[in-house]
């Protein structure tokens, strides 16, 4: 009997320890693509920064795929808010993510915690 609950905890455990490795992967994953869009939120800030100190019939082109289209300053200016705030949504979408992912992690180990507090009370009261 006692062979048959070690067994089940073992099993538990390990399926617990690589839901927490998993967890772990995506959540440094998140953290990658955090940072690579703050790098390019601070790139697009360094250029509207730029772009505030040309006069307003400064001709100015827009990059599309391979090309360049030449536009207004409005539209260039207009065209980097929209990026602003696209990649702003996805690093709140990825933050929100990250601790759901976090919380779940918090889970998998108090669950791992219990699971041995468990056996260590069974082997206690089987020895008294």
């Amino acid at each position: 009997m006692a062979k048959l609950v070690d067994l089940e905890l073992k099993k538990a455990f390990a399926e617990l320890q690589v839901k927490m490795v998993e967890t772990r992967k995506k959540i440094n994953i998140i953290d990658a693509q955090i940072d690579a869009l703050d790098k390019v939120l601070k790139f697009i800030e360094s250029t509207r920064q730029e772009l505030n100190v040309l006069p307003n019939d400064t001709n100015t082109y827009i990059p599309v795929s391979r090309m360049f289209l030449q536009a207004d300053l409005g539209d260039l200016k207009e065209n980097i808010e929209e990026r602003v705030s696209i990649l702003s949504k996805r690093i709140t979408e990825l933050e929100n993510k990250k601790e759901y992912l976090e919380r779940k992690l918090r889970e998998s180990e108090d669950n791992i915690r219990e699971m041995v507090q468990q056996r260590k009370e069974q082997i206690e009261d089987k020895t008294n």
